[in-house]
């Protein structure tokens, strides 16, 4: 399966939260599915840290590409495809970032692994726990 992780996924998978789910986390752990952290979840958090509102041990553009080599998850680069699914998609959810990775998910016939219960009203496949 190819799952797309939500950014507050991928921050909870690395740092052990107690917040993830035990079932996600044990998916991706699970090496026969396909993890990716979309490009857009680095930008989100480059943004956000440098707002001070998300608190790193060092600066998201070290940050996460230690952890997607440590933890074997895959990039996924924001294409023109994915960027054009934008003007199909219903304006049911204000958080920009998170409407683009339901746009990459579409696009590359993804679960997004997500608890945001906004996601939910779209047409994307969600991680099912």
């Amino acid at each position: 399966m190819k799952i797309l992780l939500d950014t507050h996924i991928f921050l909870w998978f690395i740092s052990r939260d107690q917040r993830l789910p035990t079932d996600m986390q044990e998916i991706i752990q699970d090496l026969d599915n396909e993890i990716y952290l979309s490009v857009v979840s680095t930008w989100e958090a480059i943004v956000k840290y440098q707002l001070g509102k998300l608190p790193l041990p060092e600066s998201p553009e070290i940050y996460f590409p230690k952890h997607c080599y440590r933890h074997q998850i895959l990039n996924l680069d924001l294409d023109q495809a994915s960027v054009t699914q934008l003007a199909k998609l219903p304006s049911l959810h204000r958080d920009p970032f998170d409407r683009m990775l339901i746009c990459q998910a579409l696009q590359n016939d993804m679960a997004i692994a997500t608890v945001d219960e906004a996601v939910r009203a779209y047409p994307v496949n969600l991680l099912k726990l």
